[in-house]
């Protein structure tokens, strides 16, 4: 380009020639992604009423695992029942739907999950506790706390301040992300809303 015409970034360096661009600031960071991923893993779930995303990170933000919630591998999610109240507790889903963090924990691509954080948008229960726990993941960062007072939920917590895991809420810097897939078309920008 001659020094007449705007580079595309349109500045100048004052010698007639472009400046090189700066980057994006818009970009999402670390946390953002990771919970973005558990929102995206969550969209997979089949539930009618729940859809929970789990991403499991090591100390080099590389995730080495993710899951949702859905029913075991080879039992149809058509033969099983996914209604929330029913007679029988055995007409209702809980016996069977395996939860987000068993499925990301069994879905890890590392040898271990040692260290490792879990971005979660639902607030662990006791028996993901229990895995979390075993897994040897030393951090929970949770969306939604929404069933805070259940007996499940009061288990969970007693069982991760016993074994020294840390769980803190996810306090996003943006409420919404956008994945537009005509954007590799034009000029992507992910600007909080």
């Amino acid at each position: 380009m001659n020094g007449d015409q705007p580079s595309p970034c349109g500045q100048f360096n004052g010698f007639g020639s472009e400046m090189l661009c700066k980057k994006r600031e818009d970009y999402l960071e670390w946390p953002e992604y990771f919970m973005a991923v558990a929102f995206l893993s969550a969209q997979r779930s089949k539930d009618p009423n729940s859809q929970v995303g789990a991403c499991i990170v090591n100390s080099e933000n590389k995730i080495v695992g993710i899951g949702y919630n859905g029913m075991p591998n080879g039992c149809s999610d058509d033969l099983l029942p996914w209604t929330r109240t029913a007679q029988s507790k055995l007409d209702t889903k809980y016996p069977y739907v395996c939860h987000a963090e068993l499925n990301a924990i069994m879905n890890k691509n590392s040898a271990d999950v040692k260290g490792c954080s879990m971005y979660v948008a639902l607030f662990p229960c006791n028996e993901c506790a229990k895995l979390i726990i075993q897994a040897g993941i030393k951090e929970v960062i949770f969306m939604s706390d929404k069933y805070h007072d259940s007996p499940e939920m009061t288990a969970a917590r007693r069982l991760f301040d016993l074994a020294g895991i840390i769980y803190r809420k996810f306090k996003p810097k943006c409420n919404k992300i956008i994945i537009d897939f005509d954007s590799i078309n034009g000029r992507p920008s992910q600007k909080p809303l």
